[in-house]
């Protein structure tokens, strides 16, 4: 598989790393500050695109692989709006195929699914209170992270209390408190915590490294060569692998 890296940081050189170690070629490295190269053919030689760069080019970068024809895996985050539309034109498009997730760990993407089956089940029991707190290096651009969003949506889906949720500690008026740390150089840590006066359940995923990200990355790309056509998540590679 040749690949065109899309935002050249330091997940692009794990991806890359990873990739390599598995077999892949990269043949294309494109920074967030190099966008117009897209444009000058550089992507012609790429089976796949696999894309993190930051809030601002994300859109940008997928938008012209995708127009160059190639199926893009995307894992920036801070631009949901548009993503969600790059979605829809794919999906009403009929062609194209994009991979998209706000983390790439497998064991994020576990914890995701178990997330809204313990939402379920704590629905009838108002007595515990639940919020999500996410803890990132003192680089990450956005916040609340886009894992702790995904987080937030799984579990207000299951609880018919929750209608919103919001940027800090605590949980109220139906809106989920995401709390957001920036300290030193934390890979991600994301917890889902459940409290009441007797007792708390928390729900905890802690990524040691970006080699867990970038691994997923990977596989999501070979996964988007097998179903070039369509919009594609880390649950359908997980389920249906």
């Amino acid at each position: 598989m040749k690949i065109a890296i899309l935002g050249y940081g330091r997940m692009g050189h794990m991806i890359e790393e990873v990739a390599t170690q598995r077999g892949h070629e990269v043949v294309a490295r494109i920074d967030k500050t190099d966008a117009a190269l897209l444009e000058d053919g550089s992507l012609r030689e790429a089976d796949v695109a696999i894309e993190f760069s930051t809030p601002e080019s994300g859109y940008q970068l997928c938008q012209a692989a995708l127009k160059a024809g190639l199926p893009v895996v995307t894992g920036s985050t801070g631009w949901k709006e548009q993503l969600e539309a790059l979605k829809a034109e794919v999906q009403s498009s009929g062609r194209g195929g994009l991979f998209a997730a706000s983390n790439f760990s497998l064991g994020m993407n576990l914890m995701m699914i178990l997330n809204e089956q313990l939402a379920q089940l704590m629905a009838p029991y108002p007595e515990y209170t639940p919020r999500i707190q996410e803890t990132h290096h003192i680089h990450k651009l956005d916040a609340p992270s886009g894992t702790a969003i995904t987080l937030a949506e799984g579990l207000i889906k299951q609880t018919p209390s929750l209608h919103d949720w919001h940027l800090g500690v605590e949980t109220h008026d139906g809106s989920l408190g995401i709390e957001a740390i920036r300290e030193g150089e934390v890979p991600g840590i994301h917890t889902v915590i459940y409290h009441s006066d007797i007792d708390e359940i928390t729900l905890r995923h802690e990524a040691y490294s970006r080699r867990g990200f970038a691994l997923g990355a990977t596989l999501a790309a070979e996964y988007l060569l097998q179903h070039p056509v369509g919009v594609w998540s880390m649950r359908d590679l997980i389920l249906h692998k």
